[in-house]
């Protein structure tokens, strides 16, 4: 009789049990071409936290119109800001995970570090076998969205949630829904807009750009909003900035439906026509560059900006390997990984586990399952 639950990894008596976090990023297709991108398209746009739309009608809609048009012209953006080792976003998504291991191995936690997109590859789904197979039993999902929004995190979780409905022994789990006040995250955000400031000098506005979400989540209860607002206020009170010096604006406006106002790209034509010379565009809520920031800010609206009259645009870059943001991120990490143990048994613990398992009749070797 066939099993509902895939096959467990298998186990050796005396294995040491690991403590994990897995780093999950909205995700990015393999290559910068119209197949890979209906690919990664039809896997993000048929996700129903990011349509709200009724799934037979969106799925017309999806297939008969969007997969049809959308992959062309997506492939010649990303194509635009691809890089010799891959999409901007799984290059700076793995370098951090990378970082974020060392840096928890300094604070003296030994755990097992991973990172996953929610769409396209590595899958969340098969990121957590991987992590089963090296022996964790205890894993912390961390997604890098520091607001929190059901259309990211929760979608996230639904990725874990699938995840564990198919698996027989499942993992104790952690989940952090946001970190969007962090003083920590602030504090990293602040320094990358002073270090650019310092060899650039100050513009007449800083414009912070957060991804738009339609405007009805927020009514509905979605927090989003609210946790973008505060972390683009407390940024500005970090920078010591008065309130006609910055503006908190949402970008990435797809459909016709109504969405987070103000949009960023008519707020930064309108600051070009009145005359604004300069403005700077960070945009808090991206952890890492990516399509999104690299050819949507720093190149359609820097020459919307330009076109309207504007003289000179910043684009300030996104946290990616910054030393002061992978502290944050391991701060939050050792945070929410308190009570789990993150240290790896001697080996004579391990061995002496190991002799009682056996002594108690479990099998010679490596078994399917604990005993």
């Amino acid at each position: 009789m066939l099993s509902p639950f895939s096959p467990e990894p298998p186990y050796t008596h005396g294995q040491a049990e690991r403590t994990a976090v897995l780093l999950c990023n909205l995700g990015t297709p393999d290559e910068p071409t119209a197949p890979a991108l209906r690919r990664y398209l039809g896997q993000f746009l048929s996700d129903h936290r990011v349509v709200e739309i009724p799934k037979p009608l969106w799925m017309l809609i999806l297939h008969g119109i969007i997969l049809r048009v959308r992959p062309a012209k997506s492939a010649a953006k990303y194509a635009s800001v691809w890089t010799p080792e891959g999409s901007p976003l799984a290059v700076w998504t793995a370098k951090q995970a990378t970082l974020l291991r060392g840096w928890l191995g300094e604070a003296g936690h030994n755990v097992l570090v991973r990172h996953a997109m929610r769409y396209g590859n590595p899958s969340i789904a098969s990121q957590l076998e991987a992590l089963k197979a090296e022996g964790a039993t205890r894993i912390l999902i961390l997604p890098l969205y520091p607001q929190y929004s059901g259309t990211t995190t929760a979608s996230v979780f639904d990725a874990v949630y699938t995840w564990a409905a198919r698996t027989r022994n499942v993992p104790e789990l952690r989940f952090v829904n946001h970190y969007h006040d962090d003083t920590g995250y602030i504090d990293a955000l602040a320094r990358t807009v002073e270090t650019h400031w310092r060899h650039n000098g100050q513009p007449d506005q800083l414009v912070m750009s957060f991804h738009g979400v339609p405007e009805r989540t927020l009514h509905l209860g979605d927090p989003y909003h609210c946790e973008a607002r505060k972390t683009g206020r407390l940024l500005a009170e970090r920078l010591d900035l008065r309130e006609d010096r910055y503006q908190i604006t949402f970008q990435s406006r797809f459909g016709k439906a109504k969405w987070l106002e103000p949009y960023t790209q008519p707020t930064i034509e309108a600051l070009a026509q009145k005359g604004t010379r300069r403005v700077d565009v960070i945009c808090p809520g991206f952890t890492s560059d990516c399509l999104e920031t690299l050819e949507e800010i720093n190149m359609e609206v820097r020459e919307a900006f330009l076109h309207h009259g504007g003289k000179e645009f910043h684009y300030i870059p996104c946290l990616n390997d910054n030393s002061h943001w992978i502290t944050a991120l391991s701060r939050v990490a050792q945070q929410h990984l308190q009570g789990w143990p993150t240290q790896v048994p001697p080996d004579a613990v391990l061995q002496q586990v190991r002799q009682h398992a056996l002594a108690g009749g479990a099998p010679q070797g490596r078994c399917p399952v604990a005993h």
